[in-house]
């Protein structure tokens, strides 16, 4: 979840400790930041007093700043706050609740101190491998070095730890060596032991430094997107798992092979998704994997860039060039992937996304099970896709949980073509049904089931109003409105709850409704003006500013106009589904379309038209 829907989504005490922290490194940052501090003095200086938008704006200004404070604090809080640092940044575990945060934190510290007693005997056994450096010995010496690193402030009189200085040689040290993830964390558990307990006060010392959001009323822990991109930065991680899995899933049985025997694992009888596994497990630099271990020992520079170069096409990456160094390739697949996120929500509708999410559930029915494990998701509540949206998990993340084999048997059910990349051709079909709807837009309003079968559309009549709020949401994304389902679910009640939010700011916001009327005009103004009213409520409660209530209906009766018009308490504008489509088929008509979501805000019944003719 973004920044500012967190900041939406807890009270203002939470919201206060980031700020304080925030401000407190401004200030020390003000002195020689000169840009930083001419934002500041726009705010006044005030920036407790400032908005959810100036804070996501300035947390972007300070964050070479706050990423500096954020990993000296971290080297004084210690292995424990190292261990919940990797935990709450892996892929899924974003938002979560206390108690789930210290199951996984048991199960990895269990899993840490069997590996620790492991390598604990290993070091203590005479080695008989005469090898230029065995296992053990190389063990052996980043234990020793590790040791030291911590251990050398105590002959200085000060406490002990392993400064960043060091940390940044340990690291180099391990990769020479050919240490493991595992083996690095089984290592330095043996030196400084990370506590089993006291995750909680551990927690509240990572909220303190502005690390995550906790939610004290139903205890949920948030981390925000770009702080996660942070400590991924922090802990020296180029990719997400989701995204090394991508890659993983891309290579043949025998690049995979090559991975493993590069860093002298086992592969006679090994099966390809434990050897997928394995490899995630190890914690490798994807630069080094890409460069130096999916091809063949005696493979030369351009055989490597031209394995690159397939590894672009079969993942199906939009660049812009394709680089002409082998470094240049691996950089450029690494920043792709890892700002590859809005653009593949964007990539399906609301309604594609939930119409793929729904398919595949009835291909697989263990799936969601399987994503809960995979990401390491609470199974307390149902997973839907609002619920994988707030957690950044993408279609094309849920597509390659699915290996090879099970999405062409997904492609061949739906009777698509086997050429091409199976996954894209899936996302592809989606996106195709949603627009068969857009197209059918008016029928969909006016909940003209005859209209609609008669074009190949079979929806239950209780569907369409649901729909109706989807394939809207789809036109507005496709006319390139910011459709927030994030805000929207962080702001939204069980009691309140609004069908759209298009955000025209980091605080300014449309509020819309999607209603659909069976035959007539739609009439229900009293009904609807108290449910836009206790929205509009409810999110300038959470500090946005509501420039206007958006209302789409087939169409709306003469008095429904009227009583919009002379509402003096909200600004509402009216807009007919047809008109709606109207704008959508003027847009796609012209090469450079001038249109912005400020045009929805005039007030009272739209002229579709009018706009249409202006885009």
């Amino acid at each position: 979840m973004k920044l500012s829907n967190i900041l939406s989504s807890v009270n203002q005490v939470e919201k206060s400790k980031f700020i304080n922290v925030l401000d407190h490194i401004c200030r020390e940052a003000m002195e020689h930041d000169k840009e930083l501090a001419k934002r500041v003095h726009s705010l006044d200086g005030q920036i407790k007093h400032a908005s959810s938008g100036d804070i996501v704006q300035l947390f972007k200004l300070v964050l070479p700043h706050f990423e500096k404070a954020i990993k000296e604090q971290l080297a004084m809080l210690g292995a424990q706050a190292s261990l919940l640092t990797n935990i709450i940044s892996r892929d899924g575990n974003s938002i979560a609740r206390m108690t789930w945060i210290e199951s996984l934190y048991s199960k990895e510290w269990n899993s840490i101190e069997r590996l620790a007693k492991e390598t604990e005997t290993l070091l203590d056994t005479p080695s008989n491998d005469e090898s230029l450096l065995s296992e053990q010995q190389r063990l052996s010496i980043y234990y020793a070095c590790l040791k030291e690193a911590y251990l050398n402030d105590e002959r200085h009189n000060r406490e002990a730890k392993i400064t960043d200085d060091e940390r940044g040689i340990l690291n180099i040290l391990a990769n020479k060596l050919d240490i493991t993830a595992e083996h690095r964390s089984a290592t330095e558990h043996l030196v400084n032991q990370i506590p089993q307990n006291g995750i909680d006060d551990c927690l509240s010392s990572m909220r303190e430094i502005g690390m995550l959001f906790i939610r004290r009323k139903d205890q949920m822990v948030f981390v925000a997107d770009e702080l996660v991109a942070l400590l991924n930065r922090i802990q020296g991680k180029e990719l997400a798992d989701k995204h090394l899995l991508r890659i993983l899933r891309t290579l043949s049985d025998a690049e995979l092979n090559n991975v493993l025997k590069a860093h002298g694992k086992r592969i006679r009888g090994i099966e390809r998704k434990e050897k997928i596994e394995t490899i995630i497990s190890m914690g490798l630099t994807t630069t080094a994997m890409l460069q130096n271990d999916i091809c063949p020992q005696e493979a030369n520079v351009n055989d490597r860039k031209e394995r690159l170069k397939q590894l672009i096409e079969d993942l199906s990456l939009n660049l812009d060039k394709l680089g002409t160094t082998l470094d240049e390739r691996t950089s450029l697949i690494i920043a792709s992937l890892n700002n590859s996120t809005e653009a593949e929500f964007n990539i399906l509708s609301a309604t594609g996304f939930k119409e793929m999410f729904a398919s595949l559930q009835q291909h697989f029915p263990e799936l969601t099970a399987t994503l809960q494990t995979e990401f390491e998701i609470e199974d307390n509540e149902p997973l839907d896709v609002d619920k994988l949206r707030a957690l950044s998990i993408t279609p094309y993340d849920i597509l390659y949980v699915l290996s090879n084999e099970d999405v062409k048997l997904v492609r061949d059910s739906m009777g698509l073509s086997k050429r091409g990349n199976p996954r894209l051709m899936i996302l592809e079909s989606f996106a195709d049904a949603t627009d068969k709807l857009i197209e059918n837009y008016a029928a969909l309003a006016q909940r003209d089931l005859n209209k609609l079968k008669a074009a190949n559309i079979d929806i239950a009549e209780a569907d369409i109003g649901v729909k109706f709020e989807e394939v809207t949401k789809a036109i507005f994304e496709q006319l390139g409105l910011a459709v927030d389902e994030d805000l929207r679910r962080s702001i939204n009640t069980s009691k309140d709850k609004a069908d759209i939010i298009l955000s025209l700011s980091e605080d300014d916001v449309i509020i819309g409704e999607a209603k659909t009327c069976k035959s007539g005009d739609f009439a229900k103004y009293s009904t609807t003006s108290r449910q836009v009213k206790a929205y509009v409520n409810r999110f300038e409660s959470s500090g946005k500013r509501v420039a206007q209530v958006l209302i789409v209906a087939p169409s709306f009766s003469d008095s429904f106009i009227e009583s919009a018009e002379m509402d003096t308490e909200i600004n509402i504008s009216l807009l007919e589904a047809k008109g709606l489509k109207l704008i959508l088929d003027a847009y796609k008509s012209r090469r450079n379309p001038k249109f912005t979501a400020k045009l929805f805000t005039k007030g009272g019944l739209l002229k579709a038209e009018l706009i249409a003719k202006n885009i």
